[in-house]
């Protein structure tokens, strides 16, 4: 069995689904068990390791590969180690089955994890050791939620000259992905007996209203934007609670709000957008933001040299872009220029029967080496 396989096949028998999508205490939660193994693995294979704390009992997990000259650039990979749940404790035992292999996280992103694992642990091994680059693992908490484990990094400090950010993009180099802002409206209205409607004053259906405005009007409207990579941004209501019972006219109704965003597009913008659309048609809403950080947009310099170098080196000649959000933008604007690679196909990720390509398992680890060796 291969070293990368091997390594996939026991990071997916330690569950770390993220806590925000389990109950309190549930054994399963926690990227601390992963980042333990992970440090164990990295700390016998020569790199200097250490753990920088997210969140109580939650830490990011470095380890380095320090060059044998002077340090003049720094690479960063970033994969992330928690996962969202899942209902079957079979999700967390790994199986294979020709060229595939299951389990939660198998692709989102614990095959990113062991590719770039593998990748520097071979490179300490090997004789194409950098002499001028130091090469830095990164294992990052919470990414499925709120991104705690990238801000945590940029906010304590820490530059790098590119990031590599573990997501399954097919092994393709992502430059660019969209923004991702999350908004809550509530609509107030008036109370009244079923029986006397005309007493009250429906929320809901001040916000049936509002909800068809944002799927139609403004859907449309943001169809007229594009960007050369992302397409269009959009727009989805995701969520709608109101009202308490049926012989009751609801006094309040609340909608969450999922809204893609693309290069240039700011929350400032989209709140004044939104606040805009109702004012024109004479509603009040209160407007909520209920993400705990900016999620802005992604695009990365394509001439930027090591960008450039990193395409050279695995065979890409034009550039790509993702729907989705991930730490790679967090990195980025926390000033360390950031693209997105790994093994794996996002339509796997989430799904009840996630599994990732062990040829593209193994193809992403020795393009990840081959770059990592071509550095001074």
């Amino acid at each position: 069995m291969s070293q990368v396989k091997k390594l996939l096949r026991e990071l997916i028998a330690l569950p770390s689904v993220n806590p925000a999508f389990l109950p309190a205490n549930d054994p399963r939660g926690g990227e601390q068990r992963i980042a333990d193994f992970l440090a164990a693995t990295a700390g016998c294979n020569g790199l200097e390791v250490e753990f920088q704390e997210v969140f109580p009992e939650r830490a990011n997990v470095l380890a380095r590969l320090i060059p044998s000259g002077r340090t003049r650039q720094r690479i960063l990979l970033a994969p992330h180690l928690d996962t969202v749940g899942g209902e079957s404790p079979a999700m967390f035992r790994p199986r294979e089955k020709p060229g595939r292999l299951y389990g939660r996280g198998a692709c989102d992103t614990k095959g990113s994890v062991a590719a770039m694992m593998v990748a520097v642990v071979e490179l300490a091994r090997s004789s194409g050791r950098p002499k001028q680059t130091e090469i830095v693992f990164a294992g990052l908490a919470d990414e499925e939620n709120g991104q705690g484990g990238s801000r945590a990094l940029v906010a304590k400090g820490f530059k790098a000259d590119l990031a590599i950010v573990g997501e399954p993009t097919l092994l393709q180099a992502v430059t660019a992905h969209k923004g991702d802002l999350w908004l809550q409206l509530e609509t107030r209205g008036r109370a009244a007996h079923g029986s006397r409607p005309d007493l009250g004053r429906n929320a809901v259906h001040e916000m049936a209203r509002i909800v068809d405005w944002l799927e139609t009007t403004y859907a449309a409207a943001l169809r007229q934007r594009r960007h050369p990579l992302l397409g269009h941004p959009t727009v989805s209501v995701g969520a709608i609670a109101g009202g308490t019972q049926p012989n009751i006219v609801p006094d309040r109704c609340r909608i969450s709000i999922d809204r893609r965003t693309i290069p240039g597009e700011t929350e400032a913008s989209v709140r004044r957008e939104i606040k805009s659309l109702l004012h024109s048609h004479a509603v009040k809403a209160e407007l909520l933001n209920i993400r705990n950080g900016p999620c802005p947009a992604l695009e990365t310099e394509l001439k930027l040299p090591l960008v450039r170098g990193f395409l050279a080196s695995i065979g890409q000649r034009r550039a790509v872009g993702a729907h989705y959000f991930c730490d790679a933008a967090v990195l980025a604007q926390g000033g360390i220029p950031s693209v997105v690679f790994g093994p794996g196909d996002i339509a796997q990720a989430h799904t009840a029967d996630e599994w990732i390509s062990l040829r593209q398992l193994e193809q992403g680890s020795r393009m990840l080496l081959q770059f990592l060796k071509s550095l001074p």
